[in-house]
């Protein structure tokens, strides 16, 4: 298995902004999709959120039982060292979730924004900026979550 928990969360945390996004397009008008279209997308949507939380937990039972690496080794080459760990005291697992999924709601935002065809492409790459920025701090929360994951089950076996 190469997931890890904290990657685990941010796929469901995007499965799960998703599904209120196509239930927000259900309810107004859209002209993109049909409606038959997006009751299909939600019918896959909510399948695979289904699949993705069953995976959760196997991969806990599996992490509590020594069975799999809770955490995989890093290598970062993209983004500034100094953009890097910069998500405040984060102490405990259920924070670390709910920052990953804050931030995970802001680059869906700020991507929205980034797609915009009414304004400038000077506007367009300072948005790029902040979701780079944006998803330096998603990574760090998936570290986070895998990090305190970790500790705790170290400290439930000692």
């Amino acid at each position: 298995m190469a997931e890890t928990l904290g990657s685990l969360v941010d796929k469901l945390t995007i499965k799960s902004i998703r599904e209120f996004h196509i239930k927000k397009m259900l309810k107004n008008k859209n002209n993109k999709f049909s409606k038959k279209e997006l009751r299909q997308k939600l019918a896959v949507l909510r399948k695979q959120k289904k699949t993705l939380l069953k995976e959760v937990e196997i991969f806990i039972g599996h992490a509590l039982s020594g069975k799999i690496v809770l955490q995989d080794e890093k290598i970062k080459l993209y983004n500034d060292p100094r953009d890097i760990g910069k998500i405040g005291k984060v102490t405990t697992l259920a924070s670390a979730i709910d920052g990953l999924c804050r931030k995970n709601m802001e680059i869906w935002d700020l991507e929205d924004e980034a797609r915009r065809r009414d304004k400038p492409l000077a506007y367009i790459g300072g948005v790029k900026r902040k979701i780079d920025l944006a998803n330096q701090k998603r990574n760090d929360f998936i570290d986070k979550v895998d990090d305190l994951l970790k500790c705790k089950i170290n400290r439930a076996k000692k």
